[in-house]
């Protein structure tokens, strides 16, 4: 049986998925939603992933939901805002990579946040931070990319889907400071959100500081394919067993 209930973790409004037989967690994967999406958007992800072997049933997941609301009807939330015609325009001028030295406002206080859950599955698991795997979709994955990079330990993963190289400046230094991470990233070629070249800059830097990057390239637009979720999958079996 899969237990699953919603608890006020800091700052955040997050969804703890385990199986019922998971007494003591072995792991704690932390996923985050992307930007317009509402904070159960990748908790299937969990059911997806307790099928695939003993090792993922031995993890609980927590999905962190978005403080801010966007539109109440649909549940639609961000981490920040964004400026979607300003992107647009950056996009149509071919001028893409100038999101890059983005720094969103209110990212320092976003990663205070999700640090706290980080901090707290810590505490109530009894997990060393090599037992932590954080990721996340889209805006999502690149709130979990600024935490892994400025978290004082290495955490256990990373998992990027369809994220993109923002902060450009911070995040180089940090990744130089910070000891190897192991990463999964994923992004698609046609992607009209997020271009492929972010995705691509991202994973160059990453791996110039040392990090290792297992990179999945698909045919298809700003997604999460199956074979991005196995491979993530994986590295939780990995950061289990080690």
């Amino acid at each position: 049986m899969i237990q699953k209930t919603e608890a006020k973790i800091g700052e955040l409004d997050c969804i703890i998925v385990k199986r019922e037989a998971c007494q003591t967690p072995k792991a704690a994967v932390i996923f985050c939603h992307g930007f317009g999406a509402p904070g159960t958007d990748l908790v299937s992800l969990a059911d997806v992933m307790f099928q695939m072997g003993q090792a993922q049933q031995d993890v609980v997941f927590v999905f962190p939901t978005a403080p801010i609301q966007l539109d109440p009807l649909f549940d639609s939330r961000a981490w920040w805002m964004i400026d979607i015609e300003k992107i647009q325009n950056l996009m149509m001028n071919g001028e893409t990579r100038e999101m890059q030295d983005e720094s969103p406002e209110l990212l320092p206080q976003r990663r205070v946040d999700l640090t706290y859950v980080i901090d707290h599955c810590r505490h109530e698991f009894s997990l060393p931070a090599s037992k932590i795997l954080i990721g996340g979709f889209s805006q999502g994955s690149m709130l979990a990319t600024d935490v892994a990079l400025h978290y004082p330990e290495a955490l256990g993963g990373l998992v990027i889907w369809s994220g993109a190289l923002i902060n450009s400046k911070q995040w180089t230094i940090q990744a130089e400071r910070q000891s190897p991470l192991r990463i999964v990233q994923s992004h698609g070629t046609v992607d009209p959100i997020l271009p492929i070249d972010g995705a691509r800059d991202l994973k160059r830097m990453l791996e110039l500081n040392q990090h290792q990057v297992e990179y999945v390239e698909f045919d298809g637009p700003h997604s999460i394919p199956m074979n991005a979720i196995e491979v993530a999958g994986q590295l939780i079996a990995e950061v289990v067993g080690d």
